[in-house]
């Protein structure tokens, strides 16, 4: 794919490179030195800072009784949290430097799910690509991107950098590339990470977004999620990760926002690498083949009443999200389910658990239930199409 190939560096990212030892290898860095449970737990301090940044500026929203767009709040702490973990920096901090990054990743998701006529007819119609400007606008975006990974990398290489607390992913690729284990080169480093800082800002705050409106639309399962949360809890600070362990329908809440809302309703894209028959047709190599996780997760052979926002569905069940149990698979499986499992579902999990804890919601004056809609934006990420605002009641201290 056109688009796919370009911003990836033809193929040299995680999620994108096509099934061969250069994949093996770049997984098993970002497996093992990137998103492994322990990497993942080391970034827990920043989670938690911009958690509670987030939950300060809602307060102060609450306290004002002012409409709180959540949309907007979580995409902002999403891009933050990424930028911090992957370059070791806040653009937030820098008005014009946040401008440009927020351009970069809109212009970037919009270049992978544009139609290319090259996708399709290659030797045939490819220049009206070119006729449309298409072919310019990905160059640019392309270069736009390589300049931002440029600068990035050039700042951890400055010998007068500051030192920092803890090491970013950037440290750790090029650390990586210094010590020559494997052969990375700059171009490797940048692909990877444009995936993390694509896929990374969308999933996490697209799937809390779709929690909370399921959640505004089911009462009962409101208050049985928030009721959980704060015995357990107790009036403590803000809540961490660890805290959520054996929380059995908060959990449940997560599964069954992942299986009625997966936000990669069709998984990225795969493609054959051998002759198979299926059912009876013969499916030959090279086929590119789309999982529709969204089907499957709605499929009334597996699920009752699979239209149903139902959390209770998974209380005593064995059923989970990490690959092994088919009827459920927002994050793929397999040798190509995603690496960013454990990294996603603790930023989600964290900024969804906070903003129940902390907080009553209220739907706005004359907007009922009913209301909240679940159009979406076209994407390889499903993004809620209209923002969700809420009124904040605060409940608890920070």
């Amino acid at each position: 794919m056109v688009g796919i190939q370009r911003l990836s560096y033809n193929g040299l990212d995680i999620a994108f490179a096509p099934y061969n030892e250069y994949q093996i290898k770049i997984k098993k860095i970002s497996i093992v030195h990137l998103l492994s449970s322990k990497r993942v737990q080391s970034f827990a301090p920043i989670r938690q800072e911009e958690v509670s940044r987030m939950i300060e500026k809602i307060s102060s929203l609450s306290e004002a009784s002012e409409i709180v767009n959540l949309t907007e709040f979580l995409a902002n702490f999403a891009r933050l949290n990424v930028c911090r973990t992957a370059f070791g920096k806040r653009y937030e901090d820098d008005e014009r430097s946040s401008s440009r990054f927020h351009k970069l990743i809109r212009e970037a998701e919009a270049m992978f799910t544009t139609f290319f006529f090259s996708d399709y007819f290659p030797s045939v119609i490819g220049w009206l690509d070119k006729l449309t400007g298409k072919f310019s606008r990905l160059e640019k975006t392309f270069k736009d991107l390589d300049a931002f990974f440029e600068e990035i990398i050039n700042d951890h290489l400055d010998p007068n950098k500051p030192k920092s607390e803890r090491e970013d992913i950037v440290d750790v690729l090029l650390q990586l590339m210094n010590e020559r284990s494997f052969e990375l080169t700059l171009d490797h480093i940048k692909a990877v990470l444009m995936v993390i800082l694509i896929a990374g800002t969308d999933t996490s705050s697209a799937m809390v977004i779709w929690a909370m409106a399921e959640l505004m639309k089911n009462p009962i399962s409101m208050k049985n999620v928030q009721e959980e949360l704060r015995n357990v809890m107790q009036h403590k600070g803000c809540i961490n990760n660890s805290d959520l362990v054996g929380l059995e329908y908060f959990k449940a809440v997560v599964k069954e926002t992942f299986r009625l809302q997966p936000a990669t309703p069709l998984l990225i894209v795969h493609e054959t690498i051998r002759k198979s028959t299926i059912e009876g047709y013969d499916i030959l190599p090279k086929t590119l083949v789309y999982v529709n996780a969204w089907a499957i997760g709605r499929d009334p052979e597996n699920w009752s009443d699979p239209e149903k926002f139902m959390p209770e569905r998974f209380l005593g069940s064995s059923i989970d999200f990490k690959g092994y149990d088919f009827e459920l698979i927002p994050f793929g499986a397999g040798r190509r389910i995603c690496p960013g499992i454990h990294l996603g579902v603790a930023n989600m999990e964290l900024a969804l658990a906070n903003l129940l804890y902390y907080f009553d919601w209220e739907l706005p004056s004359g907007v009922k239930k009913e209301d909240v809609d679940n159009d979406t934006f076209p994407g390889i990420t499903m993004h809620k199409k209209n923002p969700l605002c809420l009124l904040a009641k605060k409940i608890n201290k920070i």
